[in-house]
């Protein structure tokens, strides 16, 4: 009996010190908190998971879910950089946020090894988006842009530019028939990305090249016109002043509208809820402003960066390359809606597949337009924005002034929005 006891308390002792050497070992290997939009798809954590386990056990990256509204993961990153948290390593930014972080030095610049292997074979128009004074603070991740989609079967020919989609809605209205340009008009992020659309399309911009002061002028107010013009039209659903892109999503999907300017996620949606209608769904460029001259849709996304407060900066790039890799946009775009940002992804024949508009994607990138790059940027869509709403209520001379003027006083401002 004492013998056996003895075994118990030996065995027991052996277990635990077994145990505690796992502990150590698995304590001893840094966990990096990445910090991205909630994916419900699950892509991001078998990233995760995938570059944990290629890291040899030198690191473990845990996928920290921000808040699904793109404000509430601002202001959550934000309060915990200003008071130099230093459990973040690995930030998602939205593409409108790096020069704000950046010039607020809440994150690290990409130099060297590092930053030759996160530009290497990255679509162009994106690292724009996460450069700031020409230097390089966030990876591109993932990308993500508006087509045209259109009814063939209201449609044959889809229209190239705005007026002609403008006139066509107009025909359909005098038939009788769909009619409606579903579009987003609410008062939020969605318009000013309307507005940054067509402003490049007609050849302008909002900022000058060097993000210093207002440009806008001439194509400023050819693009507030043509948003009050569709606004005014019968193309304009009359829920126009509240529509974000699900409200667009789900009233195309029952067929009241024969146009919607929006994201490639309505194609997967449309064919699961509607297949009716899908069999008629098509897509084409985003229209232009005029004929000769191609649209430039504005671009979306997210960018990776790495928090200038990270315990383990060189683990947190390394990482960072790792989440953004060929094998993880891959799947991020197959299973999680999200256009990849590498250029060879778009040749992939699995990509290609799923996504039957890859070209015009690709076309629409290599052209794309970015939203004004500048660490006052919240500033200065909210003047765009509320200077914009509703769109039936536009005066172009005059909001297009106005819209100056704040933009003005946001550029001279140095506070950062909470």
């Amino acid at each position: 009996m004492v013998r056996r006891t003895r075994a118990l308390v030996a065995l027991t002792l052996l277990a635990s010190t077994l145990a505690a050497c796992g502990g150590d070992e698995d304590t001893d290997r840094p966990t990096l908190n990445w910090y991205n939009f909630p994916d419900d798809s699950g892509a991001l954590q078998k990233a995760a998971d995938r570059c944990s386990q290629a890291s040899g056990g030198r690191y473990r990256i845990s996928y920290n879910k921000l808040p699904r509204a793109a404000d509430g993961q601002r202001q959550q990153m934000v309060r915990r950089l200003a008071a130099e948290d230093d459990s973040l390593d690995i930030l998602g930014l939205d593409v409108t946020w790096a020069a704000e972080f950046a010039e607020a030095r809440w994150i690290r610049e990409w130099t060297g090894e590092t930053k030759r292997r996160a530009t290497e074979g990255t679509l162009s128009v994106p690292l724009r988006t996460a450069t700031w004074k020409g230097r390089l603070y966030a990876v591109p991740y993932n990308t993500n842009t508006q087509l045209l989609w259109y009814r063939k079967d209201l449609v044959p020919t889809p229209p190239r530019t705005w007026s002609e989609m403008l006139e066509m809605s107009r025909d359909l209205a005098r038939q009788g028939k769909p009619h409606y340009v579903e579009i987003q008009g609410a008062q939020y992020e969605g318009l000013t990305v309307w507005f940054n659309s067509v402003i490049n399309s007609a050849g302008g911009s909002i900022l000058d090249p060097r993000a210093t002061e207002p440009s806008l002028g001439p194509p400023a107010v050819r693009a507030a016109s043509i948003m009050r013009d569709l606004a005014r039209s019968p193309a304009a659903d009359p829920s126009l002043p509240n529509q974000m892109e699900d409200q667009n999503r789900l009233a195309m999907e029952t067929g009241v509208a024969a146009f919607e300017l929006n994201y490639p996620f309505v194609y997967p949606s449309m064919k699961a809820n509607n297949p009716k209608l899908f069999k008629d769904f098509r897509w084409a460029p985003y229209p232009r402003v005029d004929a000769d001259r191609p649209a430039r849709p504005t671009i979306g996304g997210i960018d990776l960066a790495v928090s200038a407060y990270s315990r383990h900066p060189d683990l947190a790039f390394e990482a960072a390359l790792c989440l953004r890799d060929r094998e993880n946009q891959l799947t991020a775009a197959l299973e999680g809606g999200l256009p990849p940002t590498l250029r060879a992804l778009y040749d992939e024949p699995a990509f290609m597949k799923a996504y039957p508009f890859s070209k015009e994607v690709l076309d629409a990138l290599e052209s794309a337009s970015v939203r004004p790059v500048t660490p006052a940027y919240q500033n200065v869509s909210i003047a765009v924005s509320h200077t914009l709403s509703p769109p039936s209520g536009i005066k172009p001379e005059s909001a297009v002034g106005t819209i100056g003027e704040q933009i003005d006083e946001a550029l001279r401002s140095e506070g950062v929005i909470p």
